[in-house]
């Protein structure tokens, strides 16, 4: 009687065991399953963070550049406007010169023109402007006329340009990546919400959403260009 009191236990005993083991069962996969999710979303986190940083960093380098050139393209049409006045100011000074006859003052000032200025005057000679009405007022209203640092003032500006617009594109891919980490902290907070219920369905469909997201998170860092 003992013997089959006995034989009832343990087969009882084994069955509440094996019953519990099942029970475990869909749990611990849960609970790897959101250990893996973690450990992706952590790497994850970091990575997108780096290259956040990395961007930010950029930007503020391009729009320095930007600004450098800015000041440069300043400076340039500083010169160049000054080039020009003085030009014109040699040229009007040339102008009496000539009409007074006075020849040798004249070809003085014509030596003092930039050298752009000369190749322009020299073409609008060309034009007979004392007996063409047509002809041009000035040398400087030549297409001869060139003032070069005219020229780099406008090749400045453009860089300038042109990097300032790569800053503001810097900038935007820092704002990408730093959503990515709002998406990857939602997950984090999906996950632990998670291990707070102790009905399964609820566990697990708060750790398929986690999943969801972090797939979309991943998908979106994968696609933004990286540093």
């Amino acid at each position: 009687m003992s013997e089959d009191i006995n034989i009832e236990a343990a087969y009882g005993l084994s069955e509440r065991g094996t019953e519990e083991k099942r029970r475990k069962r869909p749990r611990e996969v849960a609970e790897i399953f959101e250990v893996v999710i973690l450990a992706i979303v952590a790497v994850a986190t970091a990575w997108s963070g780096y290259q956040a940083a990395k961007w930010d960093g950029r930007e503020a380098f391009l729009y320095g550049e930007s600004t450098r050139f800015r000041v440069q393209a300043s400076e340039a049409a500083t010169l160049g406007g000054q080039q020009r006045l003085q030009d014109v100011s040699t040229f009007n000074t040339w102008i009496v010169a000539f009409s007074e006859g006075k020849t040798e003052i004249a070809h003085l000032y014509v030596d003092r023109f930039s050298p752009e200025y000369k190749v322009a005057f020299d073409a609008w000679l060309a034009t007979m402007p004392f007996t063409n009405p047509d002809a041009p007022p000035g040398p400087s209203f030549m297409p001869e006329y060139v003032n070069p640092h005219t020229e780099d003032a406008a090749e400045l500006n453009k860089e300038a340009s042109a990097t300032f617009d790569e800053g503001t594109e810097a900038r935007d891919n820092a704002s990408r990546y730093v959503r990515q980490t709002v998406l990857f902290a939602t997950v984090l907070f999906l996950v632990a919400i998670s291990q707070r219920f102790t009905y399964r369905a609820v566990r697990l469909t708060a750790t398929g959403i986690a999943a969801v997201v972090m797939l979309i998170a991943l998908i979106g860092v994968v696609a933004l260009p990286r540093l």
